[in-house]
């Protein structure tokens, strides 16, 4: 799994519990797996379709740095099923896993488009030298 997005947790993340507040987390996920979807789909038009359960495992406090790791796990006619887990950066500790996020690959008219791709690509190997 890459682990490409470090966030930093601010005050202004915390919830009553002066711990990460949850929807935070999930917002910052579901931005993510927006991310690595448009990558990988090469169309900037996706929606979140499906999150499975959210396992919360550990509670991120002000000042931890965590990482959030997304993996490709199937390719569906129209969509991208995706893996997700949380870290945090210096203790490696878990905070959270998602077993599967379904992201939808749209056309124009804002339908479900097939979008033809069947296994992962980096963008370093799209590219002609």
């Amino acid at each position: 799994m890459n682990f490409h997005t470090r966030k930093w947790v601010r005050p202004t993340d915390l919830n009553p519990n002066s711990t990460l507040f949850g929807g935070r987390l999930l917002e910052w996920i579901d931005e993510e797996a927006a991310l690595y979807t448009i990558v990988q789909l090469e169309n900037k038009h996706i929606v979140t379709k499906f999150i499975s359960e959210i396992n919360f495992i550990n509670a991120p406090r002000q000042g931890d740095i965590i990482e959030i790791g997304i993996e490709a796990v199937a390719f569906g006619r129209t969509s991208i099923t995706l893996r997700c887990e949380v870290r945090n950066k210096l203790t490696r500790e878990d905070i959270l896993s998602i077993d599967k996020i379904i992201m939808v690959n749209l056309g124009e008219d804002g339908k479900p488009a097939e979008h033809g791709k069947t296994k992962i690509e980096y963008v370093k190997d799209r590219l002609s030298l």
